[in-house]
C-alpha cells in the first residue's frame, strides 16, 4: 500500500519541484483577510458521509465569518452579496478545479414599519431589527430581514468554464420561496439564533434551520444532492489564545492516555479540557452540500481534492449617501481573497509575509511556497520555546526537537501529494489541497478516532477532513515527526518509509494544545455541524 523510501522521497522531491507546497486554516490567519470577514473561510471539511443511508454520498462544508458572538446583533452575520463564495473539485489531480460550486447572495427587507404617534397623527416608522416577533418553521412572518442564494455549477475553470444553474427540488421552506421569489433557482437562508425568546428554545431554532435542507439538482448528475446555508456552532476546536503566546503551555499530553486525568504522561504537560477551547462559544456561517460520489469523481482512481475560496469585485467605490440597497458600488474582475484547503498551514506555516499571497493563490502554482513545507519554521520555533525546559525537566539531552530529515518529505506527502493507496491522487501535482478517497467507506460517529489516519481510522484526515478530527492534535505531532514513527495502517504499526526515528527527537510524543474534539461533539446527520449558540439563554 505504501512505497519504498526511496520511491517515496524521489516523487516528493519531483512534485516540490515541479508545484510546490502550503496547507490552510483560517480564522483571520493573513493581515488583510482581517478586514473583510464576510469573505474570511474558516475550515472546510470534506468526507464520506456518515448519516445511516448516505454511504454513496460525499459531504463538503466550507465555514466563513469567524468567531462570532451569538450575541452579535442588532445586524448578525450576513454573507456578502458582493462576493463569491466557491467549492472547488479537482478529480483528475492536475490542481485545478473540474467542477465548482459557486454561491452567490443577495439580502433583502420588507421594510416592517410600526405606527407610531397620537391617534390622527401617526406616523409609519421603521423598526431597527431584523424581526418583530416569534419565528418558527413556516412562521417567518415578523423578519424584517432575509437573504437568498443561487448556486450553479461551474465545469471546467472558474474563470470561463461552463456555468449552469443549479436548482431546488424540494425542501420545507420551498412553498414560501416560490411564493415570495419565484424561481426554482433561489434558495434561502435561516436566520441566525437570535436568541430563545425568538425562536422558543433550541428545538425550536432546529426545526426551523432544519426547513432550510434543500434537495437540490446538478446539471448531469442522475441522483439528488443536499444544500444547506446558514449559522452553526464552530466546530473547530483549539486553544487559540495561549498557542498564539509563544505557546504558553507545555503542549504534550500529561496524562498517560488522552483524557483519563491520572497525570502520568509528560511532566507538567496539558491535559484535556474543554475550557481549553477558545472557541467553544463561538458560531460560524456554513455553506454545506452533500453529492453523490458518481457525480464528482471523474475518471481517476476514486481521490478528489478540495477547496473554498471567496472572490471580490476589484472595485469598490462606497457611497456617500448609503442605502439598504446601496451601501457601495462594484465592479471589476472578481479578484480571489480567500482561500483553504487542509486545516492550518496558512496560520502556522505560511511566514507572515506571505500570508496574503497564499490567499489569492491557486493550487497549481503552489510551488513558490514549497520551502515553508520542506523546511518548516514552526518545529523550530517549538525548538527554541522548550528544549532547554524539556532537558531540564526530563534530563533527556536532546541536541534539537525539531525533525532533522530535509527536506521534510513526510510534510510534503502529508500535506501536498496525498498518501499512496489512502489518498494519493493517480496523477500526482503537489499542491495544497484536502484529498478524499471516496472509496474508503465512512466509520460511524460512534466508531471515530479524532487523531484520523494516525488513530488507526483511515477515514479522518488526512484522508478528507470530517468535523470531528481533532486537527490541531494531528497536525503538531505531523509537523514534529509522528511520521518518521510507526504508525497503526489497518490495526498493524507501519513504518512510511518517509523517514527515520532517528531524525525526530520526540516525533513519538503526544502534542496536543489540550482541547478535546471528537464526533460526538457533531450531529450524525447533515448538516452535520451542531446548532449554533443562542444569543440569549
Amino acid at each position: 500500500m505504501i512505497n519504498t523510501r526511496n520511491t517515496k522521497i524521489a516523487l516528493a522531491i519531483t512534485a516540490v519541484l515541479t508545484a510546490g507546497a502550503a496547507n490552510a486554516s483560517s480564522h483571520r490567519e493573513a493581515p488583510n483577510i482581517t478586514k473583510t470577514p464576510t469573505v474570511d473561510s474558516t475550515d472546510f471539511y470534506m468526507f464520506n458521509s456518515y448519516e445511516e443511508g448516505r454511504g454513496d454520498f460525499v459531504t463538503i462544508i466550507a465555514n466563513y465569518i469567524p468567531l462570532q458572538d451569538a450575541y452579535g446583533g442588532p445586524n448578525y452575520f450576513a454573507m456578502d452579496q458582493d462576493a463569491t463564495y466557491s467549492i472547488h473539485i479537482d478529480n483528475d489531480g492536475d490542481a485545478n478545479e473540474d467542477l465548482t460550486f459557486a454561491f452567490n447572495f443577495t439580502k433583502s427587507s420588507p421594510g416592517i414599519a410600526l405606527d407610531i404617534g397620537a391617534e390622527g397623527d401617526k406616523k409609519s416608522i421603521a423598526v431597527p431589527l431584523v424581526n418583530v416577533g416569534g419565528i418558527s418553521a413556516g412562521n417567518d412572518g415578523a423578519a424584517n430581514f432575509s437573504e437568498t442564494y443561487e448556486v450553479s455549477l461551474i465545469e471546467g475553470s472558474m474563470r470561463n468554464g461552463t456555468r449552469t444553474a443549479i436548482t431546488r427540488t424540494s425542501g420545507a421552506s420551498v412553498a414560501s420561496v416560490q411564493s415570495d421569489y419565484g424561481s426554482q433557482s433561489t434558495f434561502e437562508k435561516p436566520l441566525d439564533y437570535i436568541g430563545n425568546k425568538t425562536f422558543t428554545d433550541e428545538a425550536g431554532y432546529s426545526a426551523y434551520a432544519g426547513a432550510y435542507i434543500y434537495n437540490m439538482q446538478i446539471p448531469g448528475c442522475s441522483t439528488e444532492a443536499k444544500v444547506f446555508v446558514g449559522q452553526r456552532k464552530d466546530a473547530f476546536v483549539v486553544n487559540l489564545g495561549e498557542t498564539f503566546d509563544l505557546v504558553n503551555y507545555v503542549p504534550v499530553e500529561g496524562d498517560s492516555v488522552r483524557g483519563n486525568g491520572d497525570g502520568n504522561g509528560f511532566p507538567d504537560g496539558i491535559t484535556q479540557d474543554s475550557t481549553n477551547d477558545d472557541l467553544i462559544d463561538k458560531n460560524v456561517t456554513s455553506i454545506a452540500i452533500e453529492i453523490p460520489k458518481s457525480c464528482i469523481t471523474g475518471e481517476g482512481n476514486g481521490v478528489v481534492g478540495g477547496w473554498t475560496t471567496a472572490s471580490l469585485p476589484q472595485v469598490r467605490i462606497l457611497n456617500p449617501n448609503a442605502t439598504f440597497d446601496k451601501p457601495a458600488k462594484s465592479g471589476g474582475a472578481l479578484t480571489q481573497v480567500s482561500r483553504l484547503g487542509s486545516p492550518l498551514v496558512n496560520e502556522l506555516v505560511i511566514g507572515l509575509k506571505d500570508k496574503d499571497a497564499f490567499s489569492s493563490s491557486h493550487p497549481k502554482d503552489d510551488g513558490q511556497f514549497a520551502d515553508y513545507v520542506t523546511n518548516p519554521s514552526l518545529p523550530e520555533l517549538l525548538n527554541i520555546l522548550f528544549l532547554d525546559a524539556v532537558n531540564a525537566r526530563t534530563g533527556a539531552g536532546f541536541e534539537t526537537l525539531a525533525p532533522t530529515n530535509f527536506p521534510r518529505v513526510d510534510l510534503v506527502t502529508a500535506f501536498l501529494t496525498g498518501f499512496p493507496g489512502v489518498n494519493q491522487m493517480s496523477t500526482v501535482t503537489a499542491s495544497e489541497m484536502l484529498r478524499l478517497n471516496t472509496g474508503i467507506a465512512a466509520r460511524p460517529a460512534t466508531e471515530q478516532s479524532p487523531f484520523g489516519i494516525a488513530g488507526n481510522d483511515l477515514a479522518g484526515f488526512p484522508n478528507g477532513r470530517r468535523p470531528g478530527d481533532d486537527v490541531v492534535d494531528i497536525a503538531l505531532r505531523v509537523v514534529m515527526g509522528a511520521l518518521c514513527y510507526p504508525i497503526p495502517i489497518n490495526g498493524e504499526p507501519q513504518n512510511l518509509g518517509l523517514c527515520e526515528e532517528s531524525d525526530a527527537s520526540v516525533g513519538n510524543q503526544a502534542f496536543t494544545d489540550g482541547a478535546p474534539s471528537d464526533a460526538s461533539m457533531m450531529m450524525t446527520a447533515f448538516p452535520y455541524l451542531a446548532t449554533p449558540i443562542a444569543g440569549s439563554k
